[in-house]
């Protein structure tokens, strides 16, 4: 197990592979609102800490209403979405949460940069998790855990992304969730 690798499973024959692993925790992506309870209850069942990437669920309008039936019905532990009113309403319901930013230019940075300090997120997850320059600039500048994910497809891009700062790398390649 890669202690650093947070696997990010798009179907539970992804998720399938993690069973008996070292693995306690899953970002659950692209699912369509149909599935949700059956995959979050196989999920749990092993034992494992779901986070919901609510911006990524079929036929779920992401407002604060659906939120919170989300997490009346399936109790994530965490989500993860790109808007500051659901974090600040995931905190108030003591969900845990991470702030997913897009680093495309210098404003975007700035942007990003003005909406974690307004927000308060557990940790923020950094596209694309490539770029160790920006990795670094957000580990200097906010006091919360910067994970790397997007476009990350090699083991030295991992290790640089940890190197540069992430806490964790969100990755759906299978083959960067165990070691050879």
């Amino acid at each position: 197990m890669m202690k650093n690798i947070l696997p990010a499973v798009r179907s539970l024959r992804d998720f399938e592979k993690l069973i008996g692993s070292e693995y306690d925790e899953v970002v659950v992506l692209d699912i369509h609102i149909g599935h949700l309870e059956s995959h979050i209850k196989t999920i749990k069942s092993h034992g494992f800490k779901v986070y919901l990437h609510l911006d990524l669920i079929k036929g779920l309008s992401v407002d604060t209403e659906a939120l919170e039936y989300i997490h009346q019905k399936f109790k994530p532990t965490g989500i993860v979405t790109t808007r500051g009113r659901i974090i600040k309403r995931a905190k108030s319901l003591g969900i845990r949460t991470i702030l997913r930013v897009f680093v495309i230019d210098s404003s975007a940075i700035e942007k990003s940069l003005e909406l974690i300090k307004q927000t308060s997120p557990d940790s923020i997850e950094v596209l694309p998790g490539v770029v160790p320059k920006v990795i670094r600039l957000f580990s200097n500048e906010v006091n919360v855990d910067v994970i790397a994910g997007g476009l990350i497809e090699t083991m030295k891009e991992v290790d640089d992304a940890i190197e540069a700062g992430a806490r964790y790398v969100t990755t759906s390649n299978r083959k960067l969730w165990f070691r050879d």
